[in-house]
């Protein structure tokens, strides 16, 4: 088993949806979160901003701050991984930044509650 767990943008949530659900996936977990990727800030201005320069703080202006963000996350049997992260993927790409991430983690267990049903049975 293993854990995707996606950070997209917010509009780009029911097209992930249908995306996963098309590639045989119906739970899923969705959260609303802030970030923002390495690519939207000059690295020595931060500095300088965490040093106390108050000029460098003001020309990061709005450079630096939090986008709102969805974070996906389901769990999948390992050969199922690949179609989903191409699901995912093919949902959400546009060629410009911000477009997220994909994470695919292991995952040692799972227990349904209801069942005690345990392993790959719990997530089908």
């Amino acid at each position: 088993m293993k854990e995707v767990v996606a950070v997209i943008r917010m509009n780009m949530m029911n097209k992930t949806k249908e995306a996963l659900t098309e590639a045989g996936v119906d739970a899923f977990f969705a959260q609303e979160a802030q970030g923002r990727g390495k690519g939207l800030i000059n690295s020595t201005l931060l500095k300088g901003a965490r040093d106390g320069y108050e000029e460098a703080a003001e020309l990061l202006g709005e450079k630096g701050r939090l986008y709102a963000k969805r974070i996906v996350t389901v769990v999948v049997p390992d050969e199922d991984v690949e179609d989903v992260v191409g699901a995912i993927i093919a949902a959400n790409q546009t060629g410009k930044p911000g477009d997220g991430k994909v994470f695919v983690l292991p995952m040692a267990d799972s227990v349904r509650v209801r069942t005690g049903e345990k392993g790959e049975k719990a997530i089908q």
